[in-house]
């Protein structure tokens, strides 16, 4: 079944990546933190905006009501608006406004927990990581790689251990895909789809 589902999303997505746009490593991690409870297209929309004008260096100093104005179609604004300032601060002070291959350290900013960080890690410095998301757990889910009631920790674990270590972070990126645009929350494609035979979901509903 495992090697099915590798398969399968190699055939839909052999080429995944990350679908914020960035050109500078602290933009992916600032988009990150971004996109909780937010679509990406949004978040693009948004960070398009914020990168135009300020740099990491600029956004220790910008006034918050600025940072709030442009990015409060993210949702939750006023807390993330000081999660960038702080990151910002923090950046610029400790690595000269660099995103370092630090997990730890990353763990310690405000607005960033482990998916973020694994979302971070594995696309600037290619570090194998698998960052569980909704749309990584729910898919996770229907195809009986993890229980609904498992914690996301729980679900990126367990998926670790079912894949090998050189497929994680392509895996990841497919499985949001998979989620986003076919495996979907409501009305998941599921006849055309090549994994409705392994699916708890597709067996449930049928």
């Amino acid at each position: 079944m495992k090697n099915k589902i590798l398969d399968y999303l190699d055939e839909l997505y052999p080429n995944p990546k990350c679908e914020l746009e960035y050109n500078k490593d602290y933009e992916l991690l600032i988009a990150t933190v971004l996109s909780a409870q937010c679509t990406d297209k949004r978040v693009n929309m948004v960070t398009k905006v914020l990168f135009s004008k300020y740099n990491v260096f600029d956004l220790v100093n910008v006034p918050i009501k600025e940072i709030e104005k442009i990015i409060k179609p993210c949702g939750t604004y006023t807390r993330k608006a000081l999660y960038i300032k702080e990151m910002a601060k923090s950046l610029v002070e400790n690595y000269e406004g660099k995103v370092p291959n630090n997990r730890e350290y990353l763990e310690s900013l405000p607005g960033v927990g482990r998916k973020t960080c694994n979302v971070v890690l594995s696309n600037i410095y290619d570090v194998p990581a698998i960052a569980v998301d909704t749309h990584v757990k729910r898919v996770s889910e229907r195809l009986g790689l993890a229980k609904v009631t498992d914690s996301v920790l729980e679900t990126e674990k367990k998926l670790m251990k079912k894949f090998p270590k050189e497929k994680w972070s392509k895996l990841h990126h497919q499985m949001v895909l998979f989620g986003r645009y076919h495996c979907k929350s409501r009305n998941p494609e599921c006849v055309n789809c090549d994994l409705k035979e392994c699916c708890k979901f597709y067996k449930e509903k049928n």
